[in-house]
């Protein structure tokens, strides 16, 4: 079988998350740059979805880890044709990675396509106890601060920046986030998250008030008919995930901010400013979009960290 073969098994994977089980645009393209580079392996060594083994996937999941040489050829690619200086990812990545080939491979049981599944006998990679990173909330004052609001461009990202610390939400949230969403009465925004579920988010006084601004002064001008996005380019197209990493780190540096930030970073400030400020933790679980109260825990371990932080350094025996 050939690799155009094994892709067009791939493909009508990707087209049966999208229609038939429904997942969102977002989580089918994470399982499809995942699979392609388990093709791309696959490919390299002759072997089809057909032929692969236990002992196969287990080595995929395997070179996750331990990345090739940073030594690269006229093409810019590492030893067969891995991405020369690719970064290892830890248990969690590879844990992502495992269920997106579960998931493919009973599929393929499903429709004959294979024999048997060789994730069956593979367990769970051990995922790394990483905890978010958060801004100190003199940070995120000077990030907040750094567009200048007299320039539409500025304005606009003034209003996303405030609308993302306000809120908590996703990047891919913010971005498809649309005119009908925002209750600008009430100053709540209606999100839709993981899985198409929707729930009302507050944004508060000062970002509804922006993004009141922005609509006037900058959105009325750029944005093309009909275009129902809230957050829109000077182009009249609707903003992108992309596009905003690259509004967040360039108002970073304009904060003086040397640390890398992110919209994600934001969105974990954001959960963390909140308990640092008596929050309770439910609400903060229903404000972010946690289907499990668990993943929310996570936030509690900054708070701990934190308070270790400070008990030794003004502690007279820390």
């Amino acid at each position: 079988m050939s690799r155009e073969s094994t892709l067009n098994q791939l493909s009508d994977y990707l087209e049966h998350l999208r229609v038939e089980r429904g997942l969102a645009h977002n989580t089918v393209e994470a399982y499809a740059h995942d699979l392609h580079a388990f093709v791309t392996y696959l490919s390299d060594r002759g072997e089809t979805f057909a032929s692969a083994g236990t002992e196969l996937v287990a080595a995929f999941l395997g070179s996750l880890a331990t990345p090739p040489p940073a030594v690269s050829n006229a093409r810019g690619t590492g030893a067969r044709g891995a991405p020369a200086g690719r970064k290892k990812i830890g248990g969690r990545s590879q844990a992502r990675y495992l269920s997106a080939l579960r998931g493919l491979f009973r599929f393929l049981r499903k429709q004959r396509l294979v024999t048997m599944d060789p994730t069956e006998l593979i367990d769970r990679p051990r995922a790394t106890a990483g905890l978010p990173t958060v801004l100190s909330r003199a940070e995120v004052e000077r990030l907040l601060a750094a567009p200048d609001v007299n320039d539409p461009a500025g304005l606009r990202d003034a209003a996303m920046l405030y609308t993302m610390y306000a809120s908590g939400l996703r990047v891919s949230e913010l971005v498809g986030l649309g005119l009908n969403d925002l209750s600008r009465e009430q100053g709540l925004v209606k999100v839709t998250g993981k899985g198409g579920k929707q729930r009302l988010v507050p944004i508060g006084d000062l970002a509804c008030a922006l993004v009141e601004q922005y609509l006037v002064s900058a959105r009325a001008a750029w944005a093309d008919e009909g275009d129902p996005s809230l957050f829109v380019t000077p182009r009249g197209t609707g903003m992108t995930r992309q596009a905003f990493w690259k509004i967040v780190r360039r108002h970073a540096q304009v904060a003086g901010i040397v640390r890398p930030v992110s919209p994600h970073k934001l969105r974990h400030s954001f959960a963390t400013h909140l308990l640092e400020g008596g929050a309770d933790l439910r609400a903060v679980q229903v404000m972010l979009g946690h289907s499990d109260i668990s993943t929310t825990q996570v936030y509690t371990h900054v708070l701990t960290d934190r308070l270790k932080a400070v008990h030794q350094r003004h502690h007279p025996r820390g």
